[in-house]
């Protein structure tokens, strides 16, 4: 089974700090271009991050660029995103998954190239 789980979500102050985890199982999550995602209630799916397996590089959503970093250890088989300086308007549930076909990241980080999604990981950014 190709499977990815979500962990790390919570419930934090604004101005706060946390840090998601992306577990991979079945596959060699090195391989492929993971992304993260997110949706709140009532919105569209977000592209919010992606990391290519090829080089390495790195795509951030203009609102949180600057305040979020993905990162990979595939000795772990696992995604990071570590995010700082929470706002609320970051409440979502967090998604991530691999691209179905290449090993970079799209230019546009579109849901509908991505595939093994997890359940997601709830995030609340509130006082």
């Amino acid at each position: 089974q190709l499977q990815l789980v979500e962990s790390g979500g919570g419930l934090v102050q604004p101005g706060g700090s946390l840090r998601l985890s992306c577990a991979a199982s079945g596959f060699t999550l090195g391989s492929h271009a993971i992304g993260w995602f997110r949706q709140a209630p009532g919105k569209e799916r977000e592209g919010v991050s992606c990391i290519s397996s090829s080089d390495g590089t790195t795509y951030y959503a203009d609102s949180v660029k600057g305040r979020f970093t993905i990162s990979r250890d595939n000795a772990k088989n696992t995604v990071y995103l570590e995010m700082n300086s929470l706002k609320p308007e970051d409440t979502a549930v967090y998604y991530c998954a691999r691209q179905l076909l290449l090993r970079t990241c799209p230019l546009v980080l579109r849901s509908q190239i991505f595939g093994s999604w997890g359940q997601g990981t709830q995030v609340t950014v509130s006082s």
